[in-house]
Order: structure tokens, then sequence, then C-alpha cells
């Protein structure tokens, strides 16, 4: 099971989806196991079409908690 630190939270207004890298992403055929980091440069969120840049963790070094 991936710990906090490994799953990602989209920070677009409204949004909040979260990226599981146990689950992956099956609208962007994703494959389960892929970590965030290495997601293709041009993955996209599947619910809002935020690149990458707009994801932070939900734990940990960069998340919205630490601040």
């Amino acid at each position: 099971m991936a710990q906090p630190e490994e799953m990602w939270q989209c920070q677009m207004t409204n949004c909040g989806c979260i990226y599981d890298p146990d689950k992956g992403d099956r609208k962007n055929k994703t494959p389960k196991g892929t970590a965030f980091e290495d997601l293709p440069e041009d993955w996209k969120c599947p619910v809002c079409g935020a690149s990458t840049k707009n994801f932070r963790p939900l734990a940990g070094p960069g998340s919205a908690r630490e601040e």
C-alpha cells in the first residue's frame, strides 16, 4: 500500500484528484505501480487536465501540510 508521501494531490480549484501509484491511472493508461516521478512529461490530471506541476505530495517535503 502506498504511503502518503508517495501520493500526490492536484492543487487546482475544485479538483483535489489524488494520484495513487498503487492504482495508476486508467484514463491515461498509466499502469499500476508507476511512481509519480516516473509519469511521462505530458501526463495530465485525469479529472481536470492539469499538468504534474500542479500536484503536491500529500505528506512530507513540499506538501501543503509542511507549510
